[in-house]
């Protein structure tokens, strides 16, 4: 009993202490005075609709060439180290964006925000989901993590958005730019003081050629990756859309400068209004999943007819709330489909193809928008949303085999033998196991009922995840006080 007393899950005041540097630290890093006013900006130096699609285009052809680099640079060096990078790079967007004076110059400034987007997606979601696996030894509170740091994110995007569009108002946009700078540095500070999780470097590292090659086995020929990974990339693809394109709405509809400012603190207050709602609805089940699938539709078919400023941005606001909790969703399936020292990786490749899908998505946009206006330009949101709700009620679909999943693995625990699932000598060992794979074959392994590739297999994977080995302990030492009580109980029948 003493063990299990040692092995108690750690306060939450622990996991809030580790992971304060890293909110801080993304904080920071969101404060970007800039960004409500850019559009304005940029129809000062000479940018229009087409042109402002075209920029978004050059860095959604960039950040698809630095994404899975960054992430395996960051699984196997450190994704703290990738993070300050990323701090770096916004830094030095915002001191080009405020000298440029022409098309040219600021699209140079767009693409050091896309080394931006490529060194910080899939990282700091990455970074909470192994903390919070190495404190507790399960990702169960994932959601509610990276909730609060989707939060402080919003507060700081909230926050500069109301100052950046009162900065603009009473001296110019440029100087918002100039003003980021020293908030993307001090982030800097504040990731260096993180203590990053050590999940990924548990097992011995991978050679550069194979870590590659199993990073991209994952992404492509694992049915529930490749499924997750296009929710996720469909998820940050109108996401990023709304925030891109939205403005241009009010633009359209000669809305004055100052709702501009109120207006982005709206669809930035949505990221953490979504960090919250994520932890509360489980869009696992049936029901949710269809909710929130009907408002993906619904939402853009109100913004593409309605010419109410207020109406449209209700509607932008309520699904850019909606596609901040679908993505944290879609980001925790991901991440529970793959190991520790490939998830960086995985993750970023799913900002990769969303970025890969924002190219044309962006030039159709703009298309669009030249010929017939942001109106006839909209309804590309409307088919890309009805996808992305078919997507996710279907993920609903699949993730309702769980329960049946977890009866099975409680019946192998009690004894019973698992007559649904496959025979293990019927099908070849997997390439990779997933954690919710491993999961489910543990108490086979603990009675050595595989052949050698299973059994390896399964053994490299706890070589490199904690949270496994975790529950493997747990359950050995679930085993080991039921036969100490079985054991009692023969030794002495009436104490029973």
């Amino acid at each position: 009993m003493s063990a299990a007393r040692d092995r108690r899950p750690p306060r939450p005041a622990s996991l809030a202490r580790r992971l304060r540097p890293l909110q801080v630290g993304a904080g920071l890093q969101g404060f970007m005075l800039w960004v409500p006013v850019e559009k304005l900006f940029q129809t000062q130096i000479g940018f229009d609709a087409a042109a402002i699609a075209a920029m978004a285009a050059a860095y959604a052809a960039v950040v698809p060439l630095l994404e899975v680099p960054s992430g395996i640079l960051a699984d196997r060096w450190s994704r703290t180290g990738i993070l300050i990078i990323s701090s770096v790079a916004a830094a030095a967007s915002a001191l080009v964006g405020g000298l440029s004076h022409n098309v040219a110059t600021y699209i140079g400034a767009a693409l050091i925000l896309g080394v931006y987007f490529a060194m910080n997606s899939g990282t700091v979601d990455s970074v909470v989901y192994d903390a919070v696996v190495e404190e507790t030894g399960s990702p169960d509170r994932y959601e509610h993590w990276i909730g609060r740091v989707r939060i402080v994110e919003s507060a700081a995007f909230t926050t500069s958005a109301l100052a950046g569009g009162l900065v603009a108002e009473l001296t110019s946009p440029r100087l918002t730019y100039f003003l980021t700078v020293p908030f993307a540095l001090a982030s800097i500070i504040a990731f260096s003081r993180f203590r990053e999780p050590r999940l990924h470097r548990v097992a011995e590292p991978l050679a550069l050629r194979r870590h590659v090659a199993t990073t991209m086995h994952a992404m492509t020929r694992i049915p529930s990756v490749r499924r997750n990974l296009l929710l996720a990339a469909l998820a940050a693809l109108l996401s990023q859309a709304v925030f891109e394109f939205g403005p241009l709405w009010l633009v359209a509809l000669h809305a004055p400068a100052a709702a501009f400012g109120p207006y982005w603190a709206l669809l930035v207050a949505t990221l953490g209004a979504g960090g919250y709602l994520a932890a509360r609805l489980n869009l696992g089940r049936r029901s949710p999943a269809l909710a929130v699938a009907a408002v993906l539709v619904g939402m853009p078919a109100l913004f593409v007819t309605s010419h109410v400023v207020l109406l449209i941005v209700a509607a932008q606001a309520v699904l850019a709330l909606s596609l901040a909790v679908t993505g944290i969703h879609a980001g925790r399936l991901l991440h529970d489909a793959v190991p520790s020292n490939i998830r960086a990786g995985v993750s970023s490749g799913a900002g990769t193809f969303s970025w890969m899908l924002f190219l044309p998505f962006s030039l159709g946009f703009g298309a669009l928008a030249r010929t017939g206006g942001v109106y006839v330009a909209g309804w590309i949101f409307l088919g890309t949303c009805a996808v992305l709700a078919a997507l996710l009620a279907l993920s609903a679909r699949t993730a309702s085999a769980t329960p049946a999943e977890t009866a099975a693995l409680a019946a192998a625990i009690a004894g019973n033998s698992l007559t649904d699932e496959p025979s293990p000598e019927l099908s070849p060992p997997p390439d990779d196991l997933a954690c919710q794979q491993a999961v489910r074959l543990i108490s086979d392994y603990l009675d050595g009922d595989f052949p050698p590739g299973w059994r390896d297999n399964i053994t490299e994977h706890l070589r490199a995840c904690d949270g496994c080995t975790a529950y493997l302990e747990q359950i050995r030492q679930t085993v080991d006080l039921l036969e100490e009580i079985d054991a009692s109980q023969r030794a002495n029948p009436r104490s029973g």
